[in-house]
């Protein structure tokens, strides 16, 4: 038989969702993929129901709904700080997921190199590889994940191609100050490259925190690809509906990507999400409240229990410091954690380029009753770790 593409063998299966299934196996609380236990907004939901009603239910546009676009680019332009033109600057795609593989496609050729900060969502390496493109991982130091702007510069000077921006970050909660954005737009502008965002965590930023879109700053607009998606503003992860904002020339090359990966996303949730993107600012601000309780309560328990972490600054993760527990395996350790205490969380090792292997990651994307049930269990961690090396 012939052999597999060879990309394959660069990059696993997703350790986040591998740790999901384990979960379910085990019945344990799934702490490790980030998706809520709750319910979206009624309105959404209310929404829904009359478009299943309706006869919305064929292919729109490929690259997205004239209404969901011209609410989207509404809403972007409002918390963006820019006019967005939905006829020219935005595609619609199957989640943030295909929103960064069409981005990646679009603007990077076989041997380019891409810069990804390390830790990262396990996506961008996989990403750049089935793109054709070589990742060159720029360290964000724990605890602070602050990065070395030397280090940037000897990435970005390897004749790079587009460098990718989790903000807030996905794993770490880490939020990019103004200051550090401005040195990376200062870099990017100077080595000529691109920049692809995930901001799917933009409106989970926890005062005194505050999200800067890259594409709102001074001349770059026009070399940002803005991703996100409405997964986690609404709560509403398996609609899978995301996007790209970008430039019309940038944008012209990402429709056609786009339109031979997925066609277009679900027409009748575009319809039924329109209700969403006009929810009025208050909405935002309880959002950020609300996870900010969740954030607060989840870290007084681990505080109880003695537990090291890092205190996120955006997003809804944490990174949890597991060395007491002496495995040397953080895999082993989710794996077995799982089984015997009943919470699932996912092993930093799968996050970063270098060998770590004392971090885990949680989330507290659940509702309190979830958060306490997990905490109680999570109690015994230490007592069965102490059993485990006697």
């Amino acid at each position: 038989m012939p052999e597999l593409n060879k990309k394959i063998d660069q990059f696993s299966d997703s350790v986040i969702r591998r740790m999901t299934r384990i979960a379910n196996k085990y019945e344990a609380i799934n702490l490790s993929q980030g998706f809520p236990d709750f319910d979206p907004p009624e309105e959404l939901k209310e929404s829904l129901k009359e478009v299943a009603e309706g006869s919305i239910h064929q292919y729109s546009v490929t690259w997205g709904a004239q209404n969901f676009r011209e609410a989207l680019a509404s809403k972007q332009s409002k918390f963006m700080g820019l006019d967005i033109d939905p006829e020219k600057e935005i595609v619609v795609t199957c989640g943030s997921t295909e929103a960064m593989m069409a981005a990646m496609m679009t603007v990077c050729s076989p041997g380019d190199k891409v810069v990804v900060f390390s830790p990262f969502y396990e996506n961008y390496a996989a990403d750049a590889i089935l793109s054709g493109a070589e990742p060159i991982y720029v360290n964000l130091k724990p605890p602070e994940f602050n990065f070395d702007p030397k280090e940037l510069e000897a990435a970005l000077k390897q004749g790079v191609k587009a460098l990718i921006l989790c903000n807030p970050s996905n794993p770490s909660g880490k939020v990019f100050s103004r200051s550090e954005l401005e040195i990376i737009a200062e870099l990017v502008e100077k080595y000529d490259a691109f920049v692809i965002t995930d901001e799917v965590y933009e409106h989970i930023v926890y005062p005194p925190y505050q999200h800067t879109y890259f594409a709102s700053l001074p001349g770059m607009f026009k070399r940002t690809i803005s991703c996100s998606s409405l997964s986690k503003t609404y709560s509403i992860t398996g609609w899978r509906l995301g996007y790209l904002i970008a430039p019309a020339e940038i944008i012209n090359g990402a429709k056609q990507i786009h339109d031979f990966l997925t066609v277009g996303a679900a027409s009748p949730l575009q319809e039924a999400a329109v209700t969403a993107l006009k929810f009025d600012e208050q909405y935002y601000q309880e959002l950020e409240k609300k996870y900010e309780k969740k954030r607060d309560f989840f870290l007084k328990g681990l505080d109880e229990i003695g537990l090291k972490y890092t205190k996120p600054q955006g997003a809804y993760y944490i990174m949890v410091d597991i060395s007491e527990f002496n495995f040397e395996d953080d895999l082993e350790f989710c794996e077995w954690m799982i089984k015997e205490v009943g919470v699932a969380a996912v092993p930093g090792s799968s996050f970063f380029k270098d060998d770590i292997n004392h971090l885990i990651r949680f989330h507290y994307a659940k509702k309190k009753e979830t958060l306490k049930k997990a905490l109680a269990r999570l109690e015994k961690l230490p007592e069965k770790a102490r059993q485990r090396n006697t």
